[in-house]
């Protein structure tokens, strides 16, 4: 099954805990929700691709071990240190979700790139593949956003896909740093207008246009930033829908 229209689930929330060691996992609420958007509900297709980790392979390991058991049928895509799958194009296409975990959204983008990832993906998502990821798998899909891609102290990236043509915060209420960084970002024009996430929280689009604002626990907001004339910027909070199951 497809999405009725193209569609990005970009947060930050993720798997939830299983409660038996730091990569014991158990799918979260939002990874229900994004095969509820893709029309996939009894036994979905999900690809994880962990680029932005550098396709660690207790984390790939820890993906399969958290849809082991559950309705979703689970495959991955691995670049490093080759592709693990010949035919990608044809891979993706036939997947319900692309999950994209976290990690560096620089490195991400640059090695998607090399490989001919972004003109394949967006051929997917056009097609109703839905689009998921979280923290850097969120800022991957816009403009771009703020970053410890570079170290630890923040910093903007502004190389993004761009298929959303907007900044995107992540972890804004989780990391001292995001908040300021992002309102300073868009303040002096380094990055547009756009959209920032709580922990816990995820922005759905239809096609480039953000359509609701969900979380997977009661608390978690998202935000729309907007720079006026004089560089202030103006952070609103959405209406924010609580999934099921949270």
């Amino acid at each position: 099954m497809t999405a009725d229209a193209p569609t990005i689930l970009a947060t930050s929330m993720s798997f939830r805990s299983a409660g038996r060691g730091s990569l014991s996992y158990v799918p979260g609420p939002v990874h229900h929700f994004a095969a509820e958007l893709a029309n996939a509900v009894d036994a979905p297709r999900i690809c994880y691709l962990s680029q932005a980790t550098g396709d660690p392979a207790d984390r790939i390991a820890g993906a399969y071990a958290a849809f082991a058991g559950t309705k979703f049928r689970a495959s991955h895509l691995a670049l490093f240190p080759m592709p693990n799958i010949d035919d990608i194009r044809a891979h993706l296409l036939n997947q319900d979700v692309i999950w994209v975990g976290g990690g560096s959204v620089a490195n991400l983008c640059a090695v998607w790139r090399v490989h001919g990832l972004p003109e394949i993906l967006h051929e997917a998502w056009q097609a109703g593949v839905v689009m998921a990821g979280v923290s850097a798998g969120s800022i991957c899909w816009h403009a771009g956003g703020s970053t410890d891609s570079f170290g630890p102290d923040l910093r903007g990236f502004t190389d993004g896909l761009g298929w959303l043509p907007y900044s995107n915060g992540v972890h804004y209420d989780g990391e001292e740093q995001r908040r300021p960084m992002m309102h300073k970002l868009i303040g002096d024009g380094t990055l547009p207008d756009g959209y920032a996430t709580d922990d816990g929280a995820g922005l759905v689009y239809r096609g480039t246009r953000l359509d609701e604002v969900v979380a997977d626990k009661q608390g978690p907001l998202g935000y729309e930033l907007k720079r006026a004339a004089d560089g202030t910027v103006t952070e609103t909070a959405l209406p924010t829908r609580i999934l099921p199951g949270s």
